[in-house]
């Protein structure tokens, strides 16, 4: 029985599930924005919230964290030297899911997801 699993498992495999969750979450730092499905955006929140709160620690630690789940290094050095003053007053909700229209091929809700 799956009682209080809440995955959201996006019609994928665990592993291209998890890749497909890291390359959103990679694009979302490196553009500020992107557009994808109303349920990925939903899913790739929690990711990029959490990697986030990695940055504003900044510790070496949440550092080698961040390198383990982002791709690129350098967006990571980035990230890492402008998290602290960009959020640092927020306690959470660093991102922002806007609903737009729907995707005309197969009627599938769309999404943009920014961040704040």
């Amino acid at each position: 029985m799956r009682h209080q699993c809440r995955v959201p498992e996006l019609g994928r495999p665990a592993d291209q599930r998890k890749a497909l969750l890291r390359s959103l979450t990679t694009e979302l730092i490196r553009n500020g924005q992107i557009k994808t499905t109303q349920a990925r955006a939903k899913a790739v929140r929690r990711h990029a919230e959490r990697a986030i709160e990695l940055a504003k620690d900044g510790s070496l630690a949440a550092r080698r964290r961040a390198l383990g789940y982002i791709y690129d290094k350098k967006l990571v050095q980035a990230l890492f030297a402008e998290a602290s003053e960009r959020y640092g007053s927020r306690q959470g909700g660093y991102t922002r899911v806007v609903r737009t229209m729907r995707r005309r091929g197969d009627n599938a809700e769309m999404a943009i997801i920014e961040l704040v």
